[in-house]
C-alpha cells in the first residue's frame, strides 16, 4: 500500500506539473492521459472503478461538448464578430462603458456555454477588437484581465457552465435545478462585486475615451482600419436583417438553457437536451449556409472529454490509497461545528487547493471527501456549494489555478501579449479573497432565509 501511496502521489504531481508548464504548448490532455495510464497499470484504479468513472463523468462531459459545438456553430454564422462589433458601437467611445460591456459579454458567453468555451471564443475576439481601436499594449490587459476573470468566475451560478461542476453534481446526486435554485443568487451579487472592485483598480489604467472615428453614415462608431469587426459599411436595411437573424440564434440558445433546468427538474438527464440542441443548430446552419456538418469533427475539442477522464482517473487514484479518508477524518469535527463555519473553511480549502493544485482535482477531492462525511442532505449541498465558489472562484488568486486560466495565459502568448505574474495579482491579490469571502457569506444567509 506504501508503494501505491508512493505512485498515486508521484504520477499527481508530476502531472498537474507538466499542465503548468506545458512544454512547447502541449495540450493538457497528453500529461492527463499519460498519468491515467500509469494509475491502470499499477493497479491502483480497477475495472470496476472504470465503471463507476464513466457513470459519473459521462453526462457532463456529453453536455459540455455539445454546448462547445454550438458555440463553434455560431461563430460560422459570423455570430462572435457581430458581437464584438456590437461592443464598439454600444460603447459610444467611451474606455469605461467598453469595460463594462466586455463584463457582460464574457458573463453572457459562460452562462449560455461554459467557461472554457467562453475563453476560448471572448480571448480571440477581444484581442482583434482591441488591437483595432489601437489601445495602447498596457491598456489591453486590464480588459483582457477583467474579462477572463469574469468569464471564469460567471461558471458558479449554473452548474451546466463549468464540467468539473457537472461532474460534482453527479457525484453529490445533486439536481441541476436544485444546485442552481440555491446557488443563482449568491454567486450573481458576488459576480457584482468582483466587477465592481476590478473597475475601481482598472479605471485608471484603461482610456476614459477610445482613439476612435466616426463612420461615414455617423450611425456607430469604428477604428481606423477595423476591417475584421467594421461597423456601419453596411446597408442600413442589411444590418437590421443580420441583428434580427442573431437575436433569433440567441433566443434558440437561450430556451435550450432553459430546457436544461427542465429536465433536470423531471429528473431526465440533461446530456439528451444538449445533444438535441446542438444538432438543430448544426442542421439550420448545414440548410442556412450548406455547411457540412462533417467539419465540427475537427474543430471540436474532443481533448476536454480525454483530459476530464484523466484526471478523473488520477483523482479516483489519490482516494483509493487514502487522501480522502485523510481529508475527512481531519475536517469532520470542522464540519460538524455549523452550517457557517462549515462552509467557511471548506470553501477556503478548496480555493487553497485550486490555487496550488487546479480547480479540476481540488473540486473533485473536496467533493468526494463530502460525500463520505455522513452529512445531511442540506450540510451536504451548501458545503459543496461553498466547494464550488472555492473553485470558480477562489481558484483565480493565481493564474494556474483554473484550466480556463491556463487556456487564457496559452492564447495571449500565441498572440504576443505579455501578462505577468505581477500584472495578473494586482488585481487578484485584492479582488479574489474579498470576493470569495462575501460570496460564501451571501450563500450562508442565502440557505438560511430560503432554505431552512
Amino acid at each position: 500500500m506504501n508503494v501505491q501511496i508512493w505512485i498515486a502521489v508521484s504520477v499527481f504531481i508530476l502531472t498537474m506539473s507538466i499542465i503548468f508548464w506545458r512544454p512547447r504548448g502541449i495540450n493538457e490532455a497528453w500529461p492527463a492521459t499519460v498519468g491515467a495510464v500509469l494509475i491502470l497499470i499499477s493497479g491502483i484504479v480497477t475495472r470496476g472503478d472504470i465503471v463507476d468513472i464513466i457513470s459519473k463523468i459521462g453526462g457532463a462531459s456529453i453536455t459540455i461538448i455539445s454546448t462547445i459545438v454550438m458555440a463553434i456553430t455560431l461563430e460560422s454564422f459570423g455570430f462572435f464578430h457581430w458581437t464584438a462589433s456590437r461592443l464598439v458601437s454600444l460603447a459610444r467611445g467611451s474606455g469605461y462603458r467598453l469595460y463594462w460591456y466586455i463584463q457582460l459579454l464574457c458573463f453572457l458567453m459562460t452562462l449560455l456555454f461554459n467557461n472554457d468555451g467562453s475563453i476560448l471564443i471572448t480571448t480571440p475576439i477581444l484581442i482583434i477588437l482591441l488591437k483595432n481601436l489601437r489601445i495602447k499594449p498596457r491598456q489591453q490587459i486590464p480588459y483582457l484581465l477583467s474579462g477572463a476573470l469574469i468569464a471564469t468566475a460567471s461558471s458558479a451560478p449554473i452548474g451546466v457552465s463549468n464540467i468539473v461542476n457537472l461532474i460534482a453534481l453527479k457525484i453529490v446526486n445533486m439536481t441541476l435545478y436544485t444546485q442552481t435554485a440555491m446557488m443563482f443568487v449568491p454567486a450573481m451579487l458576488g459576480l457584482l462585486i468582483m466587477s465592481l472592485l476590478m473597475f475601481l483598480l482598472v479605471k485608471n489604467k484603461i482610456p476614459k475615451k477610445l482613439p476612435i472615428l466616426l463612420s461615414e453614415n455617423e450611425e456607430s462608431i469604428v477604428a481606423p482600419d477595423f476591417h475584421p469587426l467594421k461597423i456601419g459599411s453596411q446597408p442600413p436595411e442589411l444590418k437590421k436583417k443580420r441583428t434580427n437573424f442573431m437575436f433569433k440564434i440567441i433566443l434558440f440558445v437561450l430556451l435550450i438553457r432553459c430546457l436544461l433546468f427542465v429536465a433536470s427538474y423531471f429528473s431526465i438527464p440533461i446530456e439528451f437536451v444538449a445533444v438535441l440542441g446542438s444538432l438543430v443548430l448544426l442542421m439550420f446552419r448545414w440548410y442556412h449556409l450548406g455547411t457540412n456538418p462533417i467539419d465540427l469533427v475537427k474543430k471540436t475539442p474532443w481533448h476536454i472529454l480525454v483530459f476530464a477522464f484523466s484526471m478523473y482517473v488520477i483523482i479516483y487514484g489519490l482516494h483509493n490509497v487514502g487522501l480522502t479518508s485523510l481529508l475527512v477524518s481531519a475536517f469532520k469535527p470542522i464540519v460538524g461545528g455549523g452550517l457557517f463555519q462549515a462552509s467557511l473553511v471548506m470553501g477556503g480549502l478548496v480555493s487553497i487547493l485550486s490555487n496550488i493544485f487546479n480547480n479540476h482535482p481540488a473540486l473533485m477531492i473536496g467533493t468526494i471527501a463530502l460525500t463520505e462525511m455522513e452529512l445531511d442532505t442540506l450540510t451536504l449541498q451548501t458545503i459543496y456549494l461553498a466547494n464550488i465558489i472555492g473553485s470558480d472562484i477562489g481558484a483565480l488568486l493565481l493564474p494556474i489555478g483554473t484550466l480556463a486560466s491556463l487556456i487564457w495565459m496559452h492564447i495571449l502568448r500565441q498572440n504576443r501579449i505579455k501578462v505577468t505574474w505581477k500584472d495578473y495579482l494586482k488585481i487578484t491579490i485584492i479582488v479574489i479573497p474579498i470576493t470569495t469571502i462575501v460570496t460564501l457569506l451571501i450563500l450562508n444567509a442565502w440557505i438560511k432565509l430560503v432554505f431552512l
